[in-house]
């Protein structure tokens, strides 16, 4: 009987380490794949140069203005700026996503990013390098959608980024011509924003929807707004002179968590747009950028606004 057991446990102890050694087998090369998925890369061209980027990242912390562009390629983000975080539009996909800020490296450091994104200005640029491949834009260098299309490039999503500005363009043009019928051609509008106990009236192309408005839509900025705000982008202004800035039209991004008593002075009151209800308000916090998330809220709100729709 034992001439019998012996050579069966010989057998069945050769079959385990074969198998043993098939599933190692198995193991380092499933291992050596996910390696070779973690190092696969791009290069994207930044304003600073080259740089090796995942060909599909899955942990991005954005640190400035575009939290929402990452949002809607579909891409995970690990950490964000404190804008993106308080953005009542951004709560449900952000509300497990940690706060971060370009000074807290250690806090980045822990959430093991795989790109990091922010505005040029950033701090600490050169040790957040360290960290992660990190790639900056200076605000205003590339126009907004243009933008969008650059970090689609950066996320390796560029047809996504494509298709949905073309289909903005379209209905933000079919939008601005029901407008211009609707409230005519010559019809301005200006954009405010309360802050800091002043008023701020905004050019072209510094978020709150001036983007649809004035390059989308092509309604009309009122003269003295033209001239103190469209090159910088915005103008800090009391609210004694806000008639001279008021168009016939008026979109108030209005932040909740600052004073607004103006709006009880007569000066305010006699402001013809407020007189005919031409004010429309939105909320600041939700109305502060300009990507594909945002800008698509911006334009349901004017069509709600302006058409009823």
């Amino acid at each position: 009987m034992k001439k019998f057991i012996i050579p069966f446990l010989l057998l069945a102890a050769a079959l385990l380490t074969a198998c043993g050694g098939n599933k190692s087998e198995e193991s380092a090369s499933s291992n050596s794949s996910s390696d070779d998925a973690k190092k696969e890369t791009i290069t994207y061209q930044s304003e600073d140069g080259p740089v090796e980027v995942p060909a599909d990242p899955k942990r991005v912390v954005v640190l400035s203005s575009y939290a929402g562009n990452v949002m809607a390629l579909d891409v995970n983000l690990a950490g964000v700026d404190s804008w993106s975080k308080m953005n009542p539009r951004f709560q449900d996909q952000l509300k497990d996503v940690e706060e971060v800020s370009d000074e807290n490296l250690e806090k980045i450091i822990e959430l093991n990013p795989d790109l990091i994104i922010g505005l040029s200005n950033i701090k600490n640029k050169d040790k957040l390098k360290e960290i992660a491949p990190t790639v900056t834009y200076t605000y205003g260098k590339l126009g907004y959608l243009e933008q969008h299309i650059e970090i689609g490039k950066l996320l390796n999503k560029e047809e996504e980024a494509k298709a949905w500005v073309e289909d903005f363009k379209q209905r933000s043009k079919d939008a601005g011509e029901k407008i211009r019928e609707k409230i005519g051609e010559d019809a301005t509008v200006s954009v405010i924003e309360n802050f800091d106990k002043q008023l701020y009236v905004f050019g072209d192309n510094w978020g709150r929807g001036t983007e649809i408005l004035y390059q989308e839509m092509n309604l009309k900025m009122p003269e003295k707004v033209k001239e103190m705000a469209l090159e910088p982008g915005y103008y800090a202004i009391s609210p004694e002179v806000l008639p001279e800035y008021a168009g016939d039209y008026i979109i108030f991004s209005k932040n909740p968590d600052i004073e607004s008593s103006f709006q009880q002075t007569e000066t305010y009151k006699n402001i013809p747009a407020v007189k005919k209800g031409h004010v429309y308000e939105a909320n600041a916090k939700e109305f502060y950028f300009n990507d594909p998330i945002t800008l698509d809220y911006q334009l349901d709100f004017f069509k709600k606004s302006f058409l009823g729709e």
